[in-house]
């Protein structure tokens, strides 16, 4: 996919998230986890801020090109990089704290994938880990007015981009729940991206289902952001973020 092979590009598109602000609520949820794994890490902001606090992290994605940025960004750092799929991987070491974010697990295509990815998941959860994924929300499909286009600027380093992620023409196939969306992320006085992104839109009761298919997990709580007072089914709601503990 030409947009994962800027990271680059794709860290500054990025860059209106507060990472800062989101591990913090990451390392309350989990009671100052120890250790760290993000998986589909991309350039893995997170793992490599809860590095520069001090927490060994490791980043695991599928991207040659988001492996060297994360490796090169994270020098220094106790952050190691891993080459693999989400689906399939096996690392020596358990986690305190597995986290996915940014929806990556919209490029899971198939429900066995989805089983794959938390099976995974669940077998380097140390005791008593916690793992959290975070979705978009259901309403950005399912609400009368779909939220499905969006449109932002970002500024980082003295670097301005304009980002269009997803198009209105971008339709929800019905039977694959899958779409194509249009990105295009225009650096000011530089080059622009641009790419088709394949996601795929999931719900929440087919997240239970896959956590249940997967086995060893349980749900213990499910919240609206990285603000824990926000609930998944609040009008206030931005994402679906899913905290999980293994019970076996």
């Amino acid at each position: 996919m030409v947009i994962y092979d800027h990271p680059w590009a794709y860290a500054l598109a990025c860059s209106f998230r507060d990472v800062i602000a989101e591990v913090d609520a990451l390392r309350s949820w989990s009671g100052e986890a120890r250790t760290v794994l993000e998986l589909a890490a991309g350039p893995a902001e997170h793992a490599r801020e809860f590095a520069r606090r001090g927490v060994p992290a490791t980043a695991l994605d599928l991207s040659p090109a988001m492996c060297a940025y994360a490796r090169k960004q994270g020098c220094g750092l106790p952050l190691d990089v891993v080459q693999a799929d989400m689906t399939d991987f096996r690392l020596s070491s358990r986690f305190d704290l597995v986290i996915t974010m940014l929806d990556s697990t919209a490029h899971l295509m198939t429900l066995d994938a989805f089983v794959s990815y938390l099976t995974c998941a669940r077998e380097h959860l140390a005791d008593g880990g916690l793992a959290v994924i975070e979705m978009s929300h259901p309403a950005d499909r399912l609400s009368d007015t779909p939220r499905v286009s969006a449109a932002w600027s970002v500024q980082e380093n003295g670097v301005s981009a304009r980002v269009r992620w997803g198009e209105p023409s971008d339709a929800l196939d019905p039977i694959t729940q899958v779409v194509s969306e249009h990105v295009t992320i225009a650096v000011d006085g530089g080059e622009v991206i641009q790419g088709v992104v394949p996601y795929r839109f999931w719900t929440a009761t087919e997240l239970d289902a896959a956590i249940r298919l997967a086995g060893g997990l349980e749900i213990v709580a499910q919240y609206g952001d990285f603000d824990a007072g926000v609930p998944l089914d609040s009008s206030e709601a931005w994402r679906m973020i899913t905290l999980l503990r293994r019970t076996r």
